[in-house]
């Protein structure tokens, strides 16, 4: 069950992911934390990734499908996992597919995840976090204490700086024009679904694993 969860920013993506991650045992990666991991084991590949990053420079395409094969190839990815922040282009589409055929991989579902733009930028603008640990706040899922004090480690919780309507509408503007393309890769080879995110999360998560149980 390789899952690519697909989705502007604040469509629920991560809130799914890890009721997916919690019932079928399989984990949420994120190239984020594949390139963390990498760098503090000191893999190969992490100490080139390590270079770029602390260089300031983007990890280019080859290295990042390098981390995901060393990644997809770990014992907590046997019955699959859910992958996040990629592909983001057409040509990384591309090349994944590639590298699971190569494996004998399943080639990864994408589901995407809708909601309208309005709907996305008052759940961002509402979302809070921790100031010292990070742990995420949102009002329809965990709500911040009355006293704004973080419910994992005790300091104070506050909205993100990134979290303003400018920069939200940017981040829609950029998804639309560049990542949004990427699901028709997916809509040509019959691996693709569209559900309505604008709905509780429960109900949300029933058509999520309406699909799951087609393509296991």
């Amino acid at each position: 069950m390789h899952i690519i969860l697909f989705g502007a920013p604040g469509v629920g993506k991560g809130t799914q992911a890890k009721k997916i991650s919690k019932e079928y045992g399989i984990p949420q990666v994120s190239t984020g934390d594949m390139l963390r991991e990498a760098v503090r084991e000191q893999t190969e590949l992490g100490k080139q990734a390590g270079s770029l990053m602390n260089r300031g420079e983007l990890v280019p395409d080859d290295l990042m499908l390098n981390l995901i094969k060393e990644r997809v190839k770990k014992p907590d990815c046997a019955k699959g996992l859910i992958l996040d922040g990629f592909p983001r282009t057409i040509p990384q589409a591309d090349a994944l597919s590639h590298l699971m055929k190569h494996l004998n991989f399943p080639c990864f579902t994408c589901i995407e995840i809708t909601a309208p733009s309005e709907i996305i930028i008052g759940r961002i603008t509402s979302r809070m976090t921790c100031s010292s640990c990070g742990k995420d706040y949102n009002p329809a899922i965990t709500p911040a204490p009355a006293d704004m004090m973080c419910t994992k480690c005790g300091n104070k919780i506050k909205s993100r700086q990134d979290d303003n309507e400018e920069t939200i509408r940017r981040r829609l503007n950029v998804y639309q024009e560049q990542t949004a393309q990427v699901k028709h890769f997916y809509e040509e080879r019959g691996t693709f679904f569209t559900i309505d995110g604008n709905r509780d999360v429960s109900e949300v998560y029933a058509s999520v694993k309406d699909i799951l149980k087609n393509i296991k």
